[in-house]
């Protein structure tokens, strides 16, 4: 199982107290609570993008609310004027019909009976036109009534699903806050036991403490943390400043990977059984995303580099488990880091890699792999 570039960087980090003595600062494999993290920010993008569409359908809606208002307001406004036309062209039309004296004048104010005729047909013309007028722009207000009252309903349903869409963003905001402060909450207690194991172990700095491959070692304390101890109690406050400047880049390719962190592991790793696997130990880290000095520190605490094992090529105490070969072996320890310690040193790991003594191995591990 190979992780790529683009995963690691993404993972979620915790800045413990022995990273931060071993010079780490990178980005870590996704703890427990990592992908609930990473469903909950894209479930506040989804809420976030649902939440501008419903509020550009409802400004959309109210745009068209406007404008057909705008539409009816001109429209009523031209109402009176052809009403009152309308009402005129009637009157006269009804005052001429009912009375005869306005017959006889239209009578003698026509050349001939046909120019009396038109005379009638014009006025029935625009008496007709008028009311036509009048009931089309009728019929255009009820017809924009009836379309108003439509886009009220739809504003008011779309108004509904912004307000949704708002609750929605809302609680995917509000549980990713709670996870985050729960995962703080967990960073801070961590980081604690951490720094009190550094201090426990340099209480008891150089004796000895049984390994979990049953060998005994000595107890190791980074060197920031062993000085900070001694001034920890004129300051009231413990520190563990990085002492190296050096991080594990996942940023690069694996060829680059591999150079680097081989070549430094070989160093370490020198007159050991285990001299000339650095490579092997990188490129297995590439492979499960684990911390490349990781492996090989275990080694030192567990078997002296490999020179005591209980097992064949078991360098790490690592159950009652043998392989036929180093290379094997490293790439097996370091899947087995990544599914089942989370690849990093962490206090929580140790407490479960070597229970009896934990803060002397925690401390050890750390020393060593900031020698790396």
């Amino acid at each position: 199982m190979s992780l790529s570039s683009t995963t690691r960087s993404g993972v979620l980090t915790l800045a413990l107290a022995c990273t931060m003595a071993i010079g780490v600062s990178t980005a870590r494999p996704t703890v427990a609570w990592g992908d609930t993290l990473d469903d909950l920010e894209a479930k506040v993008e989804q809420t976030n993008d649902e939440l501008n569409t419903a509020n550009e359908k409802v400004e959309q809606l109210q745009q068209q609310i406007d404008d057909n208002q705008q539409r009816i307001s001109e429209i009523e406004a031209q109402l009176p004027d052809v009403r009152a036309a309308a009402a005129q062209s009637i009157r006269a039309q009804y005052k001429m019909q009912q009375g005869s004296q306005g017959l006889v004048e239209l009578i003698l104010s026509s050349d001939s009976f046909y120019d009396f005729l038109s005379t009638i047909q014009f006025l029935d013309s625009v008496t007709s036109y008028n009311t036509n007028q009048i009931q089309s722009l009728v019929d255009l207000t009820t017809e924009l009534s009836n379309t108003q009252a439509d886009l009220d309903s739809q504003l008011s349903q779309a108004e509904t699903e912004r307000q949704n869409a708002q609750d929605a963003l809302d609680s995917a905001v509000a549980a990713r806050e709670a996870l985050q402060q729960q995962m703080a909450e967990e960073q801070a207690a961590q980081e604690a036991e951490a720094q009190a194991a550094l201090q426990a172990a340099a209480q008891s700095e150089g004796q000895t403490f049984q390994t979990e491959s049953g060998n005994t070692a000595t107890v190791e304390v980074p060197q920031s943390s062993s000085s900070s101890s001694d001034s920890s109690s004129d300051s009231g406050s413990s520190s563990s400043s990085s002492t190296s400047s050096d991080n594990v880049n996942w940023q690069s390719d694996k060829d680059s990977f591999v150079s680097q962190w081989g070549a430094r592991i070989d160093a370490y790793l020198a007159g050991s059984p285990l001299a000339g696997y650095g490579s092997t130990f990188a490129a297995a880290a590439w492979d499960y995303g684990i911390d490349p000095r990781l492996s090989p520190a275990i080694s030192a605490v567990e078997s002296s580099k490999g020179l005591y094992c209980a097992y064949p090529h078991n360098a790490w105490g690592w159950g009652n488990v043998s392989w036929g070969s180093w290379e094997s072996a490293i790439y097996a320890h370091a899947a087995g880091l990544a599914s089942g310690y989370g690849g990093y040193l962490t206090y929580a790991m140790a407490q479960k890699y070597c229970p009896p003594n934990s803060s002397a191995w925690y401390s050890s591990v750390a020393a060593n792999m900031a020698a790396i």
